[in-house]
């Protein structure tokens, strides 16, 4: 079985008006993830969006602006994507879809072996979360044209490195 994830295709990273705004690559891979989604709606798969979520006072605001306030727009998913009722949705207020979430927990329950991983930023939180599937045991596959990162260089070293440390499957 594989799942999508859809990781921080929130208004803060993918709209130019967000506080952490990824810029135009960003936007460009909504109509990517939006095809993704359809295909394995059509299939029955599981889709879970991976979603940052933040108190004022985070520590993470040390190194980032602040972004993603629980309960405000920017935290929201982009309208173009909005899960349906039902939808699976982890909150997380690291990098890392696992950490500290119940990520893994609902992975399990479905009997999730592979998952394809999308959204921003290709060298943050999709690593990070790519990383913590490799040691949990699932297979990675990143469609190339679903993931992005504000700068170039870190997306390209990105998506080396979790193709030769962690075994992903790029799709171009």
């Amino acid at each position: 079985m594989r799942a999508l994830l859809i990781i921080d295709m929130l208004n803060d990273f993918i709209k130019p008006y967000g506080a952490l705004y990824c810029g135009k690559q960003a936007e460009n891979i909504i109509s990517e993830i939006m095809k993704l989604k359809r295909e394995f709606k059509e299939k029955n798969f599981p889709i879970i969006y991976i979603c940052d979520s933040h108190e004022v006072e985070d520590e993470e605001f040390l190194l980032f602006p602040p972004h993603c306030l629980k309960g405000s727009k920017g935290a929201q998913v982009v309208e173009e994507l909005s899960p349906e009722e039902g939808a699976f949705i982890v909150y997380k207020n690291k990098f890392s879809g696992f950490y500290h979430t119940e990520l893994e927990k609902i992975l399990k329950e479905l009997k999730v072996e592979e998952l394809y991983l999308t959204g921003v930023c290709t060298s943050i939180c999709v690593m990070d979360t790519a990383k913590d599937a490799f040691e949990r045991g699932f297979r990675i596959v990143i469609p190339v044209r679903a993931v992005a990162d504000f700068d170039e260089r870190f997306h390209l070293f990105s998506l080396e490195r979790m193709e030769k440390i962690y075994g992903a499957k790029l799709l171009s």
